[in-house]
C-alpha cells in the first residue's frame, strides 16, 4: 500500500484540477459526493502543523481523516449518518506508524456544545452536502441533505456559528461546496454559504476554484440538447477567525 504519493504536489494558484483521483492509502471514490484526497491534503499541509487538531464536521467516508492519520494531525470526524461513520472506520483500519488515530463521532454539526469546547480546534475542513442534490439518508431527521434550499441555509447559519465557536483565534476554516441548478437556472449555493460565514464574523482569505471531474450525470446530459451549461466547478472558501 502506498502511503506517501510521489505524484502529489502542493497547489500554488487558486485554480485546482485533479483529473486523477488520489488512490494512496485506502482512498476510494465510491462514496457519492466525496472529494479527491488532494483537496484536504493541500489544505492540511498549508494551514496546519503536526499535532494540530483538525475537525471535519461532515466526514462522510473519511477522506480527510485518512489524511490526518497520514500527516500526524489529531483528526475529529463527525457525521450524523452512522453508515458513513462505519465506512470511515473501515477505511481508517490500516497499519501506519502514526501518532494519532482519528476520532469518529456521531453528532449534529450544528450543535457540538457537548463534544467540543470553545476555541479547541486548529483547522476545519468542511464539505457539507449541497442542500438536497444528493440525499444521504431517508429518515435521519438532522441530515442536512434532506433539506430544501432555505432549510439548508438556515442550518448553515447555525453551523457557521459553531465553527466560529470551536475554532481558535487566527485559525482557518475551509469549506468545499458547489453551486446547484433548479429549473435550468443556477442557484449560487457556494456564495450563499460564503456570505453566511462572513456575516458570522469570519474573514475571507481565499476563493479557490476546483474543477469537477468524473461526475456521474455529466455523460447523461452531454447527450442531450441543452440550453444551459453543465456545472463543472466547486469552490474552496478559506476563511479565518480574527
Amino acid at each position: 500500500m502506498i502511503y506517501n504519493p510521489k505524484e502529489f504536489k502542493l497547489e500554488k494558484t487558486t485554480i485546482w484540477s485533479f483529473k486523477e483521483r488520489g488512490k494512496w492509502a485506502t482512498h476510494k471514490g465510491d462514496y457519492r459526493g466525496n472529494c479527491p484526497p488532494q483537496v484536504p491534503r493541500n489544505l492540511i499541509l498549508k494551514y496546519t502543523e503536526e499535532n494540530d487538531i483538525v475537525l471535519d464536521p461532515f466526514c462522510g467516508s473519511g477522506t480527510s481523516m485518512i489524511e490526518c492519520k497520514l500527516l500526524n494531525r489529531k483528526g475529529i470526524g463527525i457525521d450524523i449518518n452512522i453508515d458513513a461513520l462505519k465506512l470511515a472506520k473501515s477505511r481508517l483500519n490500516f497499519e501506519y506508524q502514526t501518532i494519532y488515530e482519528p476520532r469518529l463521532l456521531r453528532a449534529n454539526s450544528t450543535n457540538l456544545q457537548k463534544i467540543i469546547p470553545n476555541e479547541k480546534i486548529d483547522f476545519i475542513f468542511a464539505h457539507p452536502p449541497y442542500a438536497n442534490i444528493i440525499k444521504y439518508s431517508k429518515d435521519i431527521e438532522e441530515d442536512l441533505s434532506r433539506l430544501d434550499l432555505q432549510g439548508f441555509l438556515n442550518q448553515m447559519s447555525l453551523f457557521s456559528k459553531e465553527c466560529f465557536r470551536v475554532l481558535k483565534k487566527d485559525k482557518i476554516c475551509s469549506i468545499l461546496i458547489g453551486d446547484i441548478r433548479k429549473n435550468k437556472n443556477v442557484i449560487p449555493l457556494g456564495f450563499y454559504v460564503m456570505n453566511i460565514f462572513i456575516q458570522t464574523g469570519f474573514t475571507l482569505k481565499e476563493i479557490i476554484i476546483k474543477e469537477q471531474h468524473n461526475c456521474k450525470m455529466t455523460d447523461y446530459w452531454k447527450n442531450k440538447n441543452m440550453d444551459f451549461y453543465l456545472l463543472a466547478h466547486e469552490y474552496v472558501f478559506v476563511l479565518y477567525k480574527r
